[in-house]
Parts: C-alpha cells; sequence; structure tokens
C-alpha cells in the first residue's frame, strides 16, 4: 500500500514537471514571436495595483468568509447545548415514578403550609412513600404568555443543579412537574416540620428542646452553608435562610431547605420576615456574609425563644432589634438575661450558651466584612461542644 502511494506521487511528480516545462516552452516562443516593444512605467504601475488589491480583496474575502463559519459553528453548538424542555415530570430519585407522582398530584392532598413563594402538600405515592410538595406561585403575575422560554428553560438548569447537591444538612430535591406557568418541587417528608414549627411549640409549652438539641441544630445549619459556601462550585447562595426553611427530620437533624430558590422568585417578600441582612436593603448585593446575617438570627432565636419581628424589639428597651438587644446585654455583661429560662439549666451549658451570644452579636454585625465565614463558624461551633 504504501509503495503504491510512493509510485503515484511520482507520477504526480513527473506530469506536473513536463507540464510545467511545456509551458515555458509555449510562454518563450510567444515572446518571441511578439516586436519587442519598450515598456511603459505606467502601465506597470497599473498592473502592480491592481496585484496588491487582487491580494487585499483575497485576504479581506477569507477573513470575512472565515468570521461567519466560526459564527454559525458557534450558534450550532449552543443550539445543540441549550438545555432542552422536558415535559411531565423529572425524577430524581429512584423511589419515585413518573406515573406514581403524576397520579399523586392529581388527588387532594393534605396542606402543612404556605409561603409567599408557594404552598406545601404532603403527598402518599402508591408505593407508601410520603414526599412533600411545594407548588410554587405563578412565576410571573399568573400569565402563562409572559413567562418567556428563555425564563423556563434558566429555572430548569438550576432546579436540576438544586437536585444534584447532596448532604446531610440539605433536603434534596428529589423531582419538579413543570406546568405551563408553574413548578411542583418533591422533596423528601419531614415528620417534624421546620423549625419555626418547634419553636412554636416551644413558646407554647408543647414542646422541651433541649440546649444540646438547639445547639446541635444551629451546627447542622451551619455545616449546610459551609457546603453550599465553600464544597459547591460555584458557589450556591441561600438567599432566604429562615426558621421556616430549615426542616426536621425525627430525630432533629436540621435540613436547608429552598436553596436558592429566592433567587428564581422575584415576587418573595424578604423584608418582612426580619433575617435579611442590611446590605440588601442598602444596596441590594448579597453574599455569604448575607446567609450569615441570616445565620446569626437563627441562632439567636435558639437562644432567646424570641423572633426577630417579636414586639419585644419594637419598645425602646428591647434596643431596636435582636442583633442590637444581644450586643447590649453582652456589653452590659447581663447575656444570661436575654437566654430562653426553658433552657437554663447546668453551668457547663450557660457557658456554652454565654460564648454562643458572642458568636451570634458577630454574625449579626452590620458590616459583612466583620462577620465570620460558615467555614470559621463551624469551628467555632463545634467547640462549644462534642459533635
Amino acid at each position: 500500500m504504501r509503495s503504491c502511494r510512493i509510485t503515484l506521487g511520482l507520477l504526480l511528480l513527473l506530469c506536473f514537471h513536463q507540464t510545467t516545462v511545456e509551458c515555458k516552452e509555449r510562454h518563450i516562443r510567444r515572446l518571441s514571436s511578439q516586436p519587442s516593444s519598450p515598456t511603459k512605467p505606467q502601465d506597470f504601475k497599473i498592473g502592480f495595483k491592481r496585484v496588491i488589491l487582487s491580494i487585499v480583496l483575497g485576504i479581506l474575502t477569507g477573513l470575512i468568509g472565515a468570521l461567519l463559519f466560526a459564527f454559525l459553528i458557534k450558534i450550532a453548538l449552543q443550539y445543540i447545548n441549550q438545555t432542552p424542555f422536558l415535559k411531565g415530570p423529572v425524577i430524581f430519585s429512584p423511589r419515585i415514578s413518573s406515573k406514581t407522582l403524576q397520579s399523586a398530584l392529581a388527588n387532594e392532598n393534605q396542606l402543612l403550609g404556605s409561603s409567599s413563594n408557594g404552598k406545601y402538600y404532603k403527598t402518599v405515592l402508591d408505593n407508601g412513600l410520603t414526599v412533600a410538595v411545594k407548588v410554587l406561585e405563578p412565576l410571573d403575575g399568573g400569565s402563562p404568555e409572559r413567562l418567556s422560554k428563555s425564563v423556563k428553560r434558566r429555572i430548569q438548569q438550576e432546579l436540576e443543579v438544586l437536585a444534584s447537591l447532596r448532604h446531610r444538612h440539605l433536603r434534596s430535591l428529589r423531582a419538579y412537574v413543570r406546568e405551563s406557568d408553574r413548578f411542583s418541587l418533591v422533596y423528601d417528608y419531614m415528620p417534624m416540620g421546620s423549625l419555626e414549627d418547634a419553636m412554636n411549640g416551644v413558646r407554647e409549652n408543647h414542646l422541651q428542646l433541649r440546649w444540646d438539641v438547639r445547639l446541635r441544630i444551629a451546627v447542622g445549619v451551619i455545616k449546610g452553608l459551609q457546603y453550599l459556601h465553600f464544597i459547591c462550585d460555584p458557589q450556591i447562595l441561600h438567599y432566604n435562610l429562615k426558621p421556616t426553611n430549615v426542616m426536621l427530620d425525627a430525630e432533629y437533624e436540621p435540613r436547608l431547605a429552598d436553596c436558592g430558590l429566592a433567587k428564581l422568585m422575584p415576587n418573595i417578600d424578604r423584608a418582612t420576615s426580619g433575617y435579611c441582612a442590611p446590605e440588601c436593603f442598602q444596596n441590594c448585593r448579597y453574599t455569604g456574609k448575607s446567609d450569615i446575617y441570616s445565620f446569626g438570627m437563627i441562632l439567636g432565636v435558639l437562644l432567646t425563644g424570641r423572633y426577630p419581628t417579636d414586639p419585644f424589639f419594637r419598645e425602646a428597651a428591647g434596643g431596636g432589634s435582636l442583633g442590637q438587644w444581644l450586643q447590649h446585654l453582652q456589653q452590659a455583661g447581663e447575656a444570661r438575661e436575654a437566654l430562653d429560662k426553658s433552657i437554663l439549666g447546668e453551668e457547663v451549658e450557660e457557658d456554652e450558651m454565654l460564648m454562643a451570644v458572642r458568636i451570634a452579636v458577630v454574625c449579626l454585625s452590620d458590616l459583612p466584612a466583620n462577620r465570620p465565614s460558615s467555614d470559621e463558624l463551624v469551628t467555632m461551633l463545634t467547640q462549644l461542644h462534642s459533635f
């Protein structure tokens, strides 16, 4: 095969050489037959300009053609790689089938709660698995026509990212269903409800949460944030961290819910929750340190049993806010007065609580730069108690 290629190459080379020789001979005969005439300098300049112009036009035509070809290739690749619209349920768990999920969603389910961005329902699938379904409010004023394909595709991409998150202290997205103007999200069912449900039970004397349980909840929450802030690439921010978005399993292990979902829900009103950092209102800037501020509020709730919206903080004696009140008591050496009376007991535990008050005050600093990172907070809190 190789010898054939060499022979063919030699034949082509000989043919080319013969053709070249014949062309040279014809050219010589033509020149000898024509009468000699003096070369005009003007004709030479015109010919030279034409050669230069031809070269320039050839280069420009080649460049334009190459750019046009590259642009067409880029458009084709973007079209091929774009996320396709997925119809029907999108399943991420082997325990859930499309058929059983659609059947369950078609039935009337138990309402667990509601918020500004949707309602939670308890649903039992045909295989006996209990799940929680969050039906989001219409994404654009209830008008399917106004919800563009690009917006739907962006939401779908974000949900697939959230479904890929796996951590002990995150509530995993198991499936979702896209309708014309809204999404239904399927999560694991948490039998103990949210942290807010638990703290309401404590306030109403229906539930006892010891300090070791509350500290374990705080450690779990900050470990979940650490995963979002430092393990995920790119970094994921929660955007709406508060007790209603901290779910508790049967052992009171916390799992962060709705991670990053607020970025997709422009109608969420965080201003009235009391957990949003001040820079979010001052310059509409949200960072990982904004999540830390929200965590500081949750830690303050666990320590004091009071919510940021408690009327107590509107009084002059309250200091204006939960954070300012804790800071005032700490500076006055009266931090013990802030602690929930139902968890006061052993002296060792009280020392841990007082140290936790200091941590909460630092997290609630008005300046984001003064707040610790979630990575630093994991070390701080785990040093209070052995987990």
